[in-house]
């Protein structure tokens, strides 16, 4: 379902009115607002039950128990979620504006599918079963997907839909071998069994130390595409007289999106609906400017991942529910909701 916003970005052309710059401006610090009480409720909740003064000690005043958990358990989790939600928000947005398809997500391309079958690869064939090692072989798996996915859909010649096709085929040839390699390797399906639902419980310092390179460039360059790709929204011959590199913009679009959301699959394995959910919301009240997007996307992101993780935490204590289970609960009716809701618009 390719959609072609065309009447839509012409009217971003001009400059926003004073009044409707401020709304969103005012919009960005209450969502940084928000981001900052979910993340304080991310190290202050969890499957394990603290107070206020347990977890103040743990933080500042404790080397001991409370440390253990607070510091190095849900400390490294709210940082490697904040990091892994923008990064999904940002590739969600970016693929968006690159397929000019408003319910695209990073799985559209086969991002998370050459990631799961790199790991799969990685357990039974290498033997590799520790997260640091995932992460390279996850990495790289979404990697030589995005490649490939950029080469079958024509390369410098791609087009949206090309390239939504391509990702498509590949993901269903991938999650096949997936799910075959898991059938006849029972060790394989007991490690990936945890892995493939989506969790932030295995992160620890070493990951985000590994995965930070590549989501700081990811996110900078998606942020330098903004403006090329409002520019593509409406359409490939106004991009050209606008004086924007059709080719160019869509490999490094493609390549932004591989970092980023590679690099968040191989530290959490895959979270589906984040990407989805969080630009097509903000696009609601931002209008279709890339340039406001992209600041809402990663911000609103990991509100809506550490929130799905502090629910997972409490509502099965003293154990809990993965992440990425959560966010598939949340995401599956909004999916819905959303498609529903551009049927009728279009009828």
């Amino acid at each position: 379902m390719l959609v072609d916003s065309v009447p839509e970005q012409r009217a971003e052309t001009a400059p926003a009115p004073p009044t409707r710059w401020a709304t969103r401006s005012v919009g960005l610090l209450v969502s940084v607002g928000i981001l900052l009480l979910v993340a304080v409720a991310s190290i202050a909740v969890g499957a394990k039950e603290l107070s206020v003064a347990q977890v103040w000690h743990g933080l500042f005043e404790d080397s001991g128990t409370y440390a253990d958990v607070v510091v190095d358990e849900r400390l490294s989790r709210t940082v490697l979620g904040l990091l892994v939600g923008a990064a999904l928000g940002l590739s969600g947005a970016v693929l968006q504006a690159l397929t000019r398809n408003p319910l695209a997500d990073p799985g559209l391309l086969g991002i998370n599918a050459g990631a799961s079958a790199a790991v799969v690869t990685a357990i039974t064939y290498f033997g590799v079963t520790s997260l640091t090692g995932y992460v390279w072989f996850a990495f790289c798996g979404a990697a030589a997907v995005g490649a490939l996915v950029w080469f079958l859909g024509g390369s410098r010649g791609a087009t949206p839909v090309r390239l939504a096709l391509a990702g498509t085929a590949i993901s269903a040839a991938l999650f096949g071998y997936v799910q075959a390699v898991m059938i006849m390797d029972k060790a394989a399906l007991a490690r990936m069994r945890f892995w493939t639902v989506g969790s932030l419980t295995a992160a620890t310092d070493e990951v985000i130390r590994e995965v930070l390179p590549f989501l700081v460039a990811g996110t900078l360059l998606a942020f330098v595409l903004a403006r090329p790709l409002n520019a593509m929204a409406m359409g490939d011959d106004t991009a050209r007289a606008l004086g924007a590199h059709l080719n160019r913009t869509r490999a490094l679009s493609m390549l932004a999106a591989t970092v980023l959301c590679g690099a968040a699959t191989a530290a959490c394995g895959p979270i589906v609906f984040v990407g989805l959910m969080v630009p097509h919301v903000v696009r609601s009240f931002t209008g279709p400017d890339l340039r406001w997007i992209m600041p809402y996307a990663a911000i609103l992101s990991p509100v809506l991942l550490l929130g799905s993780d502090v629910i997972g935490r409490v509502v099965a204590r003293p154990s809990e529910v993965q992440v990425g289970i959560i966010t598939a609960i949340i995401g599956g009716p909004v999916f819905i909701f959303l498609v529903r809701r551009r049927r009728t618009a279009q009828l």
